[in-house]
């Protein structure tokens, strides 16, 4: 099975991917949403927590085999950032929202040079918003931001059109189409709630049940 189908189907059977196009989540920027996608979750299954380090290593040794520190975004993405830095024998580092109010004040918590060429670890992408923020502080710090890695995108147009501007390469092991396809194909969803995944795909924003 390919890679992106293979974390959907197995971000599907854990439940860190919930499908509800009958009664929708609301995310916290206040969209209605079909579904809801809790990465945090595969932590707790050793098999897939297995997966997704293997599979992240193995970008960082194809597409940034120069990559001296491997960065996570608080909160969601700071053990898989862990597991991926400690299987490449990699320095980790991470990146808060805001700088701390007290001691140090510190918005990138850990041991660092600035030069060194980094590549981050997020666990998901909507916006690209809260990513991209943590992206600027690294560079802010002077260090050489190889790229991002996540372990599922929606594929939002504003999402790609974020990452293009902020000049910031983005691969994801997983996403929104290939999602649907393993849902379809596994019975998680029928004809009509399929229907209904992907006008909210087209317009977020504004979808309804």
């Amino acid at each position: 099975m390919e890679t992106d189908k293979m974390i959907a189907s197995q971000l599907l059977h854990i439940n860190a991917i919930k499908l509800s196009p009958e009664k929708p989540f609301t995310w916290a920027s206040g969209w209605n949403s079909p579904i809801y996608c809790d990465n945090r979750k595969t932590l707790s299954f050793p098999e897939v927590r297995e997966i997704i380090k293997q599979e992240f290593a193995q970008l960082v040794r194809e597409l940034y085999p120069n990559a001296e520190v491997i960065a996570g975004v608080a909160t969601g993405a700071i053990a898989h950032g862990i597991l991926v830095a400690d299987e490449l024998d990699l320095p980790f580092i991470y990146v808060r929202p805001d700088a701390k109010k007290h001691g140090l004040g510190n918005q990138i918590e850990g041991a660092f040079e600035a030069g060194q060429k980094i590549v981050v670890i997020e666990d998901l992408i909507s916006t690209g918003g809260s990513s991209l923020a943590a992206v600027r502080s690294l560079r802010e710090a002077e260090l050489e931001v190889l790229g991002m890695l996540a372990i599922f995108s929606y594929g939002f147009p504003l999402s790609e059109e974020n990452f293009e501007k902020e000049k910031v390469k983005l691969d994801v092991l997983s996403n929104y189409a290939s999602l649907l396809d393993l849902a379809v194909q596994g019975g998680y969803i029928n004809d009509e709630q399929l229907s209904s995944l992907k006008e909210w795909r087209k317009s977020p924003q504004t979808w309804k049940r």
